[in-house]
């Protein structure tokens, strides 16, 4: 740090004392006494060369480019400097700014004017640390490393806080989900309960109808025979049957067992058929012809109008048999000539052979 070259020492001048001042003023200069550590005093006229240092508070000439306005530059940096410093720590680590002093410099220039180029020039010391201990700074950066650790970790729980939530948020569309297709399936089981309720109701009224209308039709039909055994079925297939197979309802009967009318209808056949050995043939109203077949004898003829229940003929054992039976077929318009099942035909008639 540059600095004024020491002053040579004042020539020590004795002092009068205020009663021998002019007109009792205070002495110009000095203790008011004489000093016997002082002296002898000389006459002290300051230069270029011999200029006191300046301290403490103090006024300072203007200078013409001299080293007061660069030291005023230097000083105007240092307290920007210090001053930027200061707030970056305050906003770094949050605490109150550091206070910064500026002391009495030793030196800040001449207070005098000088064209010369060796006149005194000012502190190139920056001031962004004055005032400002190491211990300080140190506590600075620490500071500032701990907020940046806090905003970081901060951060990373704010991160996990929003992974947790859309973890949970995904748990709980997840469960809305189950819920709702949980009730969806409750609400399609029960409506597939009411429908399979309804449908029995239904099917159970259908029934009841079905029953009834197969009473009626019980009343309008009867089985051909009694005390009667089944022995052959319609389809089955055996060398026995011409065509290969069965084509009626054999009911086993002995010989002279009356066989009835099982509708009323007309009598459209009635005679000797070859293998069917005697056969009557009844039309009913509808077109259906029911052949009875095997007969030991005939008791209605062509033409003849019967009613469900009268007897048309007996049990026999004519043409292809292997004993005594009746030969049952049922043949409908849109059968072919092998006909229907006459067991099924019965059924739907209401009667259970």
């Amino acid at each position: 740090m540059a600095s004024n070259p020491p002053a040579p020492e004042a020539p020590s001048v004795p002092n009068r004392r205020s009663s021998e001042t002019e007109d009792g003023k205070i002495p110009t200069f000095g203790f008011g006494s004489y000093r016997t550590d002082e002296g002898p005093w000389e006459e002290w006229n300051p230069s270029a060369d011999s200029t006191r240092p300046v301290r403490g508070r103090h006024r300072v000439g203007k200078q013409r480019g001299g080293g007061l306005a660069r030291s005023s530059t230097v000083l105007g940096v240092g307290v920007i400097a210090a001053v930027g410093g200061a707030g970056m720590a305050t906003a770094q680590s949050g605490k109150p700014p550091v206070s910064i002093s500026i002391p009495d410099l030793p030196s800040v220039g001449s207070p005098f004017t000088h064209d010369s180029d060796d006149e005194p020039k000012g502190s190139a010391t920056a001031l962004s640390s004055v005032g400002v201990t190491p211990e300080e700074t140190e506590q600075g950066t620490s500071d500032a490393g701990e907020a940046l650790r806090s905003r970081i970790i901060l951060q990373a729980e704010q991160q996990k806080d929003q992974a947790e939530a859309k973890v949970q948020q995904a748990a709980q569309d997840a469960a809305a989900r189950k819920a709702a297709a949980e009730a969806a399936k409750v609400k399609r089981e029960a409506a597939a309960k009411v429908a399979a309720e309804k449908k029995k109701i239904a099917e159970a009224a259908a029934a009841k109808v079905e029953a009834a209308r197969l009473a009626t039709l019980a009343k309008q039909y009867t089985l051909p025979t009694s005390s009667y055994t089944i022995t052959g079925t319609f389809g089955q297939a055996g060398s026995l049957w011409s065509s290969g197979y069965h084509t009626g309802l054999d009911f086993a009967a002995p010989t002279g067992t009356p066989i009835k009318a099982i509708h009323s209808g007309t009598v459209t056949e009635a005679g000797w058929s070859g293998s069917y050995g005697y056969r009557t043939i009844l039309t009913l109203d509808d077109g259906t012809e029911l052949w009875f077949a095997h007969q030991s004898s005939i008791n209605v003829s062509v033409g003849q109008k019967v009613a469900t229940g009268d007897v048309i003929g007996r049990v026999g054992a004519t043409g292809n048999v292997t004993g005594a039976h009746l030969h049952l077929e049922v043949h409908t318009s849109s059968s072919d000539s092998a006909g229907i099942d006459p067991m099924a035909w019965l059924r739907s008639m209401g009667l259970n052979p």
